[in-house]
C-alpha cells in the first residue's frame, strides 16, 4: 500500500469512527468533497498541514495525529516529553502542587493507559489490602479498583462503580481507537460484576465510590482535571483524578487518619 493510500485509509477510518460523511468533514475543514475523496482513496497525497487540519476537525488525539503524519510520510508535529525532562518542569511542579494540596483526600495522576504516575498519601487508604502484584509499577488504577484481589471486595457499591468505570473506559476506546485500552476494557469485563445495578436505584447526582475502611464506609465522588490546549502528547494524555468526601463522616475519617 502506498503512503497516500495508507494515510487516506486511516483518515477515512477516523471519519467513520466520528460518524461523519465526506460532505460533513469537507464542510468542517473547508475543503472540497472531491479533494477529500481523492485523499481517502489514495489518489491525492495530503500535505502535512492538510493531515493536521483534518485531524483537528476529527478530534484525533495527538498521539494518533503523529501516527497519521508518519503514515503520510511526514515528521511528527507533536513532541512527547517525559515529566522529568526540563521542558515539562513547570507542568510537573503544577501537578505535584495540585496533588499535595488535595491532602487529606485521595488524588492520583494517570496517563492515557490509566497507569499511575503519582498519588498522594491518602491513596493508600483506598488500596489497603490489595494484592502486592497489583501494586507493582506500572499500577493500573482501573485494574486495581475492579480486580477481585484489589479494591473490589471492599467497594460497597461494586456493581454501580464497575458500570461507571467500564462505561467511561468504553467511551475512551471509542474516541481514541487505542488497542491497549481496548484490551484493558475486555479484561475488566471478565471481573466479577458485583451483582446487578439499575440507574433508578439511586438519586445521587454523581456516581459515588463507597469503600469500606475497617468498620467505616467511606463515600466519595471524583473530579477529573486535564490540561487545556496541549501541544505535547504526554501532556495531552495526563489526567488528575481527585476524590472528595460525600458526607461529613468521610471527611472526618480522612482528616483523623492523615492529620
Amino acid at each position: 500500500m502506498t503512503q497516500s493510500a495508507q494515510v487516506g485509509a486511516q483518515l477515512k477510518s477516523w471519519r467513520e469512527r466520528r460518524r461523519l460523511t465526506q460532505m460533513g468533514l469537507s464542510s468542517a475543514a473547508g475543503v472540497s468533497t472531491r479533494h477529500l475523496s481523492f485523499i481517502e482513496t489514495g489518489r491525492s497525497k495530503p500535505s502535512k498541514d492538510m493531515i493536521i487540519l483534518l485531524s483537528e476537525c476529527l478530534e484525533v488525539p495527538l498521539r494518533q495525529r503523529n501516527t497519521l503524519l508518519l503514515a503520510g510520510g511526514h515528521a511528527p508535529a507533536y513532541s512527547e516529553s517525559a515529566l522529568a525532562e526540563t521542558p515539562m518542569s513547570a507542568v510537573s511542579d503544577a501537578i505535584n502542587r495540585i496533588v499535595d494540596a488535595h491532602d487529606p483526600y485521595p488524588a492520583v495522576v494517570v496517563d492515557h493507559q490509566w497507569d499511575l504516575i503519582v498519588g498522594n498519601r491518602a491513596v493508600s487508604i483506598l488500596t489497603e489490602g490489595s494484592a502486592a502484584f497489583l501494586l507493582e509499577p506500572p499500577v493500573n488504577v482501573l485494574r486495581l479498583s475492579l480486580h477481585p484481589e484489589g479494591m473490589a471486595p471492599r467497594i460497597a457499591n461494586l456493581a454501580q462503580w464497575r458500570t461507571h468505570v467500564i462505561a467511561r473506559l468504553r467511551r475512551e476506546v471509542e474516541v481514541t481507537a487505542d488497542a491497549q485500552l481496548g484490551a484493558l476494557l475486555e479484561e475488566l469485563r471478565t471481573y466479577p460484576s458485583g451483582g446487578e445495578w439499575h440507574e433508578d436505584e439511586t438519586s445521587s447526582l454523581l456516581v459515588p465510590l463507597r469503600i469500606r475502611a475497617g468498620e467505616t464506609e467511606l463515600a466519595m465522588f471524583s473530579t477529573t482535571t486535564v490540561f487545556g490546549t496541549p501541544r505535547d502528547v504526554t501532556l495531552a494524555e495526563i489526567a488528575i483524578e481527585c476524590f472528595y468526601p460525600s458526607d461529613r463522616e468521610t471527611a472526618e475519617f480522612f482528616r483523623a487518619k492523615l492529620q
